[in-house]
């Protein structure tokens, strides 16, 4: 059954209630060439030829020209365009003419590290590399094999973990390498913002300054799925310029891509069906009309649970043709299901992100995403896994009851037309420049520090005050008590410290929560999820920074509630619109953990509610904030309508509409409304960056923030709820119960400020 015809059949079931509500039809595309500025190697191109491959696609072409110019190259285009051949070519092209050449591939995930190996070598062994110079670096790889991975490898290929970890702190072991590296590769460049993406940028700048302390100079290529600003975060990862690629060449067979949104259960209440269950459903369909599929589910107790009730809905005969696939799994268990599902074995997979980036599992012809992943980016990275190579593919994009899901069932055109996201990082945030300074003085003491951008003088100046770094002759060193920095620096977020998360009824370390995240995730009565299992926490122990956690079933899980007081340390910038003032500025948010929700899993419902006793947090960021409009809340009065209420409502739905502008996720933002703020006397709309230090958010939002005022003003207005929901102006994380929120005045003020 063809992706047309599918569609048909589910129009005509009894649980179809009108869910789709738009469908996109994207049309084929015949393949587009490209011509080479100058020829490949001889063998280079019969391997080509013998490879089906007789011409490359013009984005391909137009890459290797820039790259082969001495230019540094990102390529943004869709899933499975192939540009992993732009860097393999290269790559091999340099190897052919330049015995001594080598190369690093930077991926980030172990598995697809892995994937990558297996077509590199599928390619290039033992034609140009013997099996020994082609070799991944990362925690899995064998002690035994290390050492000649290090005499031999010409293309290495790790992870942003290992090389922290692993590779810079031991950069002699690897003279040979860093003294004869061409290019170096920074794959799914898009996955390197926010947290990570500013330690990632950090952790090259400690690259860059081995290789020359080496003597190389590397080239750098970059591949990234379609985003906003691809040259701009390939020059802000680097601090280097870059050439961008963005045209497509490659062929593909026609789409259909269906926004489906749950069915009201009360559309007064704007409460509507659960996307897991709306999942079930259409997976069960696939399956029963041999339709190969990919579910993706937000979180790993999700994926198993979409799995499960499938596996319930269809017949004995169909049940065992779909599994789940997610981390946490070994890597043998995952190996198995991709030969399983490569060789027609599996019908159908739910999975979790590990699935999103390029890892090949063979051809799809549907995918459902079940719920927005974040961002468009991610959206199409998941979409674009069916359709590789097939006439005709199909895909859903199921909606949850929040804010941006629901934005987008409403405002398809935004979804389809152009790329708003921005990838957003700050590297000279001081809680993750610090720790890399450090990590780069005990990997060679520190006489090129500008490499590390604005901030670093001051840097120095506190990790010299703080005891960790001495200056002797114009070069900074660790101090004597400092021992392999590199182990204290968690590169996926801001600080370094940890609490423990204890098993105790083994007493067995589990995994370690970062410190600023505790509070959120292993509080007292929380439900933490470790590779599929629940664990209840009974105890979080302040002083040893320690968890203990018992595992336990439960059919629910735990969602904090939060108060927050904000108070503006320095206006950095501020700017008129339409008549409304707008800031941009620093503020110490103070936030307390005040109970938490219990959720049923699968329906979202709301089972019970907790209390919890535990400290302030406070912590530097950055914000922008808005003046509101006097003739605005003369108007709510003079309505009867409640101002802090419509204040409330506009910072819900301002946070819920922001990530799609910005590539980031609903927990990076925080914000704090108050129709008086002591340090401006006026009613204020605060939005902040969620992360000490800040990493460009509110910068982002200060940037766009009439474009965010209009998107917020259209979500409210198109919500058919009458008092507002989880759809509009509602949050989970409310602190105060979503309490007061008055839809009517939020209406209000977004017009005012939109004049």
């Amino acid at each position: 059954m063809d992706a047309a015809a599918f569609l048909h059949h589910l129009i005509t079931l009894r649980h179809y209630k009108q869910q789709i509500v738009h469908t996109e039809y994207i049309p084929s595309q015949d393949a587009i060439f490209g011509n080479l500025d100058k020829p490949l190697h001889p063998d280079l191109r019969a391997r080509l030829e013998s490879s089906g491959m007789p011409a490359l696609y013009h984005h391909q072409a137009e890459a290797l020209n820039a790259i082969l110019a001495g230019k540094n190259v990102i390529v943004s285009t869709p899933s499975a365009s192939g540009k992993s051949l732009c860097y393999h070519l290269a790559t091999l092209e340099a190897i052919l003419n330049d015995k001594d050449s080598r190369a690093v591939y930077i991926f980030p995930t172990k598995a697809l590290a892995q994937d990558q190996l297996r077509s590199l070598k599928e390619f290039a062994c033992p034609e140009f590399l013997s099996e020994a110079a082609v070799a991944t670096f990362d925690g899995d790889t064998p002690q035994t094999e290390r050492a000649s991975i290090k005499r031999q490898a010409r293309v290495l290929l790790t992870n942003p973990d290992m090389l922290h970890l692993g590779v810079l702190p031991n950069h002699q072991s690897w003279s040979r390498l860093f003294r004869h590296l061409k290019y170096l590769v920074i794959d799914e460049a898009h996955v390197y913002r926010g947290v990570f993406g500013s330690h990632m940028a950090n952790i090259l700048r400690r690259l860059r300054r081995i290789c020359g302390f080496y003597g190389s100079n590397p080239q750098f290529i970059c591949c990234s799925a379609t985003i906003a600003n691809p040259k701009e975060h390939a020059q802000n990862l680097l601090d280097l310029p870059f050439e961008e690629i963005v045209g497509d060449g490659s062929p593909h067979g026609e789409k259909y891509f269906a926004f489906w949104n749950p069915p009201f259960i009360d559309e007064a209440k704007g409460s509507r069906h659960s996307s897991n269950t709306e999942a079930t459903f259409l997976l069960t369909e696939l399956i029963q009309n041999n339709i190969r599929s990919l579910v993706f589910a937000r979180s790993r107790k999700l994926t198993e649970l979409v799995y499960i009730y499938t596996q319930g809905q269809l017949p004995p005969s169909l049940s065992g043709k779909i599994s789940p696939y997610r981390a946490g799994y070994l890597p043998r268990d995952r190996r198995q299901i991709e030969r399983q599902f490569l060789n027609g074995e599996l019908l159908g997979l739910v999975a979790t992100t590990a699935l999103e980036l390029g890892i090949d599992i063979g051809d799809l012809e549907a995918t459902v995403l079940t719920g927005y992943p974040g961002s468009i980016a991610s959206a199409w990275q998941q979409a674009g896994r069916s359709g590789r190579s097939m006439d005709s593919s199909l895909s859903f994009f199921i909606a949850q009851d929040n804010p941006l899901d629901q934005y987008l069932m409403r405002n398809p055109d935004f979804f389809f037309g152009k790329n708003f996201d921005n990838a957003l990082i700050n590297p000279n945030n001081p809680h993750i420049l610090k720790p890399h300074l450090l990590c780069a003085a005990w990997e060679k003491p520190l006489d090129d520090e500008k490499l590390f951008g604005a901030g670093v003088d001051t840097a120095l100046a506190e990790l010299e005050q703080e005891g960790r770094l001495r200056k002797h002759q114009k070069r900074w060193y660790p101090t004597p008590a400092i021992t392999y920095p590199a182990q204290d620096v968690n590169i996926r977020a801001t600080s370094g410290e940890n609490y423990a998360v204890i098993d105790v009824s083994q007493g067995r370390l589990l995994e370690t929560v970062e410190a600023s995240m505790a509070f959120f995730q292993i509080h007292p009565g929380a439900i933490y999820l470790h590779q599929g299992e629940s664990y209840l926490i009974t105890e979080l122990d302040l002083a040893r920074h320690t968890a203990a956690a018992t595992l336990t079933s439960v059919n629910y899980y735990t969602q904090t509630k939060e108060i927050t007081d904000l108070k503006v340390v320095k206006i950095a910038k501020e700017k008129d619109c339409r008549g409304v003032k707008v800031y941009l500025g620093d503020v110490d948010v103070t936030t307390t953990v005040v109970g938490f929700k219990k959720k049923r899993q699968f329906t979202e419902e709301v089972v019970g509610e907790e209390p919890l006793d535990l400290p302030p947090q406070s912590f530097p960021t950055t914000s922008f904030w808005f003046d509101l409009p006097q003739k605005a809340v003369a108007r709510i009065a003079e309505a009867g309508f409640n101002l802090r209420g419509g204040l409330h409502a506009c910072e819900h739905a301002s946070i819920g509409v922001l990530p799609l502008f910005a590539l980031c996720d609903r927990n990076d933002i925080g914000g704090v409304s108050t129709s008086f703020h002591p340090d401006t006397g006026k009613a204020e709309i605060f939005i902040y960056d969620a992360y000490p230090g800040g990493i460009g958010i509110a910068e982002k939002g200060f940037e766009i923030v009439e474009t965010l005022w209009q998107a917020t003003l259209r979500l409210i207005e198109e919500c058919p709820c009458q008092d507002g929901c989880p759809s509009c102006i509602q949050s989970p994380k409310c602190g105060n119960n979503n309490q007061p929120l008055d839809k009517e005045a939020a209406v209000m003020l977004l017009q005012a400020l939109l004049g």
